[in-house]
Parts: C-alpha cells; structure tokens; sequence
C-alpha cells in the first residue's frame, strides 16, 4: 500500500498526512485530536506557549485521544537589538496603535531565556510521542535526551544542506519546506531568498542526497498534492492552511473566511508583523511596512512588539491588521471538519490512483 511506509510506521499512524504544528492558537486540542483520530498526526503549535499552557494544551489532548500527536517547538533565537531599533518600529506601529485605540509606545516584554529548556522538560514528563522542530536544529544532548525517552524527532529544513544537518543532529525525519508554505519557514542556514525552493523542486533532490524519511510541505492543500509529493519521493505531507479554515482551528473567523476567498495572487512573504519572513495574505498593516522592514527589529523582537496590535485587531474584528498566515493555494481552502477534510483527501487520492491505473 502507498500509505505503509517507514513514517507511518515511525509514527504509528495509518495514513502520511501531518497538521502542521501552527503557533499562535490555530491548533486547538481539538484539531489535533480530531486529526489523530482518522490516523493522521496531529500537531500542536506550542512555540508561543508558556510551559504551564503548553502542559495543559497536552493533557486536554490526551483527554480527546489515545492516538499519536506530535508537539511542536521553536529553536530559540536571541538576537541583539538596538534601542533605536526599537523606538523606530515603535513610530511606525504608531497609527495602527492609534487607529485601534491603543497606546502609541510600548516597552519590550521580557523574554523568557529557558522556554524551550522548560517545554523540553514538559513533554518527557507528558511522554509526548513525537516532537517537531523548526528555526534551526536543537542541540545534541537535547535529541539523545528525547530519543532515550523513545520520542520520535522531525526536523524543519528549506534546502538540501539543511536536510543533511537535520540527519547529521540525529533527527528521524525532515520536513522539507518549499517556498510555497504559509506562514514562517524554517530557514537557518543561508540566505532567506536563496532557499526560496518550490516544494516540487525540493524534494527530488533531497530524496536523492538525505537517507532520513521526507516529509514534503509547502502549498499542499488536497490529495494532488498528496499523491504528487508521495511521487516525488516524500512519505508523508504536511498542511497547514488546509487545516486552519477546519472548524476545529483555533484561527480567527476572519481569519478563516480571508483564506477562503484568497488566490494565489494574494500572498506575499513579509517581515513586517515578526521581522522574520513569513508568507500572508496582503492586508493594510503590510502595505504600511512595505519598503520599511529594514528598519524593523529581528524576530522575536518584532513579534513582540505587535503581539497586542495582533490581539486587539482581533477582538475588534478588523482582519487588515491581523497576520493572515496563508499558503499559495487558497483556492482549495474548505471550512469542514478536519476528519471530512482528510477523508476528501483519500479520496481523491483513491480516484486518481484508479485513474492512474496505480
């Protein structure tokens, strides 16, 4: 069968699709648990979560389902920052804060240096199944740590070179991210523009160079992509916006519905709400960054700074300030179940085969 391979096998789940592990409340217990009930991996998105939220998130979860879930982390990033940095993104962010009734300057929240150290800690005691990482690799004492706790680890990479360090680490398997996800991607070596790789181009060469299973992601929204990816040499996907605009997703109604109407002719990649790229629907507060992103601080930083414009755009329903994290097939966006969503996905994958004569 097409669907028994050495992932789905790793992972203990019937069929190769994966939710993507979305931050930022898109990938409610709910979702996650929905997903691993038809035998898919759900993911949850904990990048943004303290590790009480994070632990909490967890055991709803596993309140909702037996079934495997993964849990997704970010790999730290601290970088410097200059206080002009900082008071130059706050005059621009200005009229928006004004526009939404909000304070004009605000002060740099305090990070939290050992977040990632302390979910780490959270998921061995949880005895999270499978862990996902994207932004970089984790280091080597933190994998032979997970892994002789028997938690199976996937990694994030945008080129080839990537792959080959996320097997070098010591990951199980990798995501390889084209240019087409929604969302930030996992680049952390090299330039940004240079592993802006579409996800067809991407996963034929690392096939041919990476021996740790393939997972191909990146403007996957139905069982072509599926089936193509599969073709290509990947042995499972994973999909994000297909997943944000299911009823289960934690995603903004506006959210959802600003997808749902969106081409492909609407995305664009951006720094402007994180300082770091990430592909959205263009609205009003990127149009008011463009060709000024320069003077924006790094991620997380920037992230920071417009976390409060991003929550109270979202309580006043105005989507032309929110992030509209989106892939570049939104056409094939629904607002089902995510079980409807993935038993279409079969299905469609079971009439091409025939179709196909495979």
């Amino acid at each position: 069968m097409i669907y028994d391979n050495s992932i789905t096998k790793k992972l203990g789940i019937t069929y190769p699709i994966i939710q993507a592990g979305m931050a930022g409340g898109i990938t409610t217990p709910e979702l996650v648990a929905s997903v691993a009930e038809t035998g898919a991996l759900g993911t949850l998105g904990a990048g943004y979560l303290t590790p009480e939220k994070t632990k909490e998130a967890i055991q709803k979860i596993k309140q909702l389902t037996h079934k495997p879930f993964a849990v997704n982390l970010f790999i730290p990033e601290h970088p410097t920052f200059s206080d002009k940095k900082i008071k130059q993104a706050n005059q621009l962010l200005a009229p928006i804060r004004r526009d939404l009734n909000m304070e004009e300057q605000i002060q740099l929240p305090e990070m939290n240096k050992d977040l990632f150290e302390q979910q780490i800690e959270v998921l061995i005691e949880e005895k999270v199944p499978v862990c996902s990482f994207t932004f970089g690799l984790p280091p080597k004492k933190i994998v032979r740590r997970l892994k002789s706790e028997g938690i199976t680890l996937i990694g994030t990479a945008t080129t080839v070179n990537e792959a080959l360090a996320n097997e070098e680490q010591g990951l199980d398997m990798v995501v390889m991210q084209g240019s087409e996800a929604g969302g930030h991607r996992g680049t952390f070596l090299g330039n940004f523009q240079s592993a802006m790789i579409g996800t067809m181009a991407l996963v034929p060469q690392a096939k041919d160079l990476v021996n740790i299973p393939i997972i191909a992601a990146g403007g996957i929204m139905d069982g072509r992509g599926v089936l193509a990816a599969l073709i290509l040499g990947a042995e499972a996907v994973q999909m994000g916006t297909a997943f944000v605009t299911t009823k289960e997703s934690g995603a903004h109604p506006l959210y959802k519905l600003a997808i749902r109407e969106s081409t492909e002719e609407a995305t664009t990649v951006t720094k402007a709400f994180s300082g770091k790229p990430a592909r959205g629907i263009r609205n009003t507060f990127i149009q008011s960054l463009e060709n000024r992103e320069h003077h924006l601080p790094n991620y997380p930083i920037q992230n920071m700074l417009t976390q409060e414009i991003r929550k109270e755009a979202a309580k006043r329903n105005r989507p032309e300030y929110l992030a509209l994290w989106s892939g570049q097939h939104p056409r094939s966006s629904t607002d089902k179940q995510a079980e409807d969503l993935i038993q279409s996905i079969l299905s469609q994958i079971e009439d091409l085969m025939g179709n196909l004569g495979l």
